[in-house]
């Protein structure tokens, strides 16, 4: 649904906001949980423009979980109202400067399911694993997902400790506990749910957009040493659970609406069953979202981009994703958090992992600054960067999600 909330003309009064590089312009609107620096004010629900903060305390709204519970005419009624109160010739009101605040959570995530929907990851390390048949059969007529841990869900900037793990080299006889070598990064974004379904009620495909709030970058730290020894047969366990970095700032699916596209598959892949399939589906439920990764060694000034992808080249849909969580009846809650999984693109310079772009750590990508990385060492910085943009609409971005590696205990 486009309306005036997505002109591009229209102005805030705060100047940041009108500059055409901000992640945060009128037109976007971001949440965030925020509180001034150095102080233990209590946590308060905010919304980015330009590089300020509203504060919406004084609104009423004190806990965003029970405004994703809200539906999505109430959330849009919201969206106008800030919009409103942050264009050009509307009242000044007192904001708090970004720079000035520190970031927590942006709500409580009760669950926390991470799927597997980059088609392009899922061939690329299939091929190292199982060079003959790199795509499982049911891959491309299900959505595959894994229950994360939502306690070990960390706001960007958290450092993470190297994590321990079984490990089986291929010439051991057995396993050893030994800290990872081979940390990576997974570029993902993170679905918050809004309102969600009562135990045993799944929704349609078509109902899926109600029970959206937003989008965050995400970014599924990964073992890559201990993941194949342990992930069989029940899938991702302590090599996941060590740490998944997101935004502090989810932006809102109203924000994105003027990058909507048409879903579609290969004509000669398995179209998705009736009940992740319809017309309204196809006409509009794909994103066009650029997607990069960043990495910074201590010895380097300034980090360099080493990848760049888009969530068009995801192989399900958010809403599909959605309708396929809820279809067994499983009751999904406000500020639930979906990953998309890695979303990678058909080339290899579209990687989203480091897994991916090093080919199994055998080939090493080399910085600006002359040092080699396979996987991440002790004080490396990664980080993720995301923004939509085309012709006729302002660009809106995501904030920055980034984490650093320290060493094990």
């Amino acid at each position: 649904m486009l309306d005036h909330t997505h002109d591009p003309a229209a102005r805030s009064w705060v100047a940041t906001a009108n500059d055409p590089a901000t992640d945060f312009p009128l037109q976007n609107l971001p949440f965030c949980r925020f509180r001034r620096a150095g102080t233990l004010e209590p946590w308060r629900v905010g919304v980015g423009i330009g590089d300020q903060i509203l504060d919406l305390s004084a609104w009423g709204i004190a806990d965003l979980n029970a405004l994703m519970a809200r539906s999505s005419s109430e959330r849009r009624a919201l969206r106008h109202r800030l919009f409103d109160t942050l264009k050009e010739g509307a009242p000044v009101q007192e904001l708090l400067p970004q720079a000035e605040a520190e970031f927590t959570l942006p709500c409580h995530i009760g669950d926390y399911t991470d799927f597997y929907t980059g088609i392009h990851h899922a061939r690329a390390i299939g091929r190292l694993f199982r060079p003959d048949n790199p795509l499982l059969p049911n891959y491309q007529w299900v959505p595959i997902g894994y229950h994360g841990r939502s306690s070990s869900i960390v706001v960007s900037g958290t450092k993470l400790r190297r994590p321990k793990g079984q490990v089986k080299p291929p010439d051991a006889d057995a396993p050893v506990f030994k800290p990872s070598a081979r940390i990576d990064c997974e570029l993902e974004l993170g679905l918050f749910v809004g309102p969600g379904n009562a135990l045993g009620e799944p929704f349609s495909i078509d109902e899926a957009d109600e029970h959206a709030f937003g989008l965050t970058l995400l970014n599924d730290w990964s073992a890559r040493d201990i993941q194949p020894w342990e992930y069989q047969p029940l899938g991702p366990f302590l090599a996941k659970n060590f740490g998944t970095t997101i935004s502090p700032w989810i932006v809102t699916m109203d924000a994105l609406a003027p990058f909507r596209m048409p879903f579609t598959r290969p004509a000669e892949d398995p179209q998705p069953l009736p009940y992740l399939d319809s017309p309204g589906h196809r006409a509009n439920a794909a994103f066009d979202i650029e997607l990069e990764v960043w990495f910074k060694t201590p010895t380097m000034a300034e980090p360099a981009r080493i990848s760049r992808s888009n969530l068009r080249h995801a192989y399900w849909s958010l809403a599909q994703m959605l309708t396929h969580h809820a279809s067994n009846g499983c009751n999904l809650q406000p500020g639930d958090l979906l990953g998309t999984g890695t979303i990678s693109g058909p080339t290899q310079a579209e990687s989203g992992s480091l897994l991916e772009l090093t080919g199994g750590g055998k080939q090493p990508i080399t910085l600006p600054n002359g040092e080699q990385r396979t996987f991440m060492l002790d004080g490396d910085q990664l980080g993720l960067r995301a923004f939509a943009e085309k012709p006729g609409f302002r660009r809106i971005g995501f904030g920055p999600c980034e984490g650093q590696i320290t060493p094990a205990i």
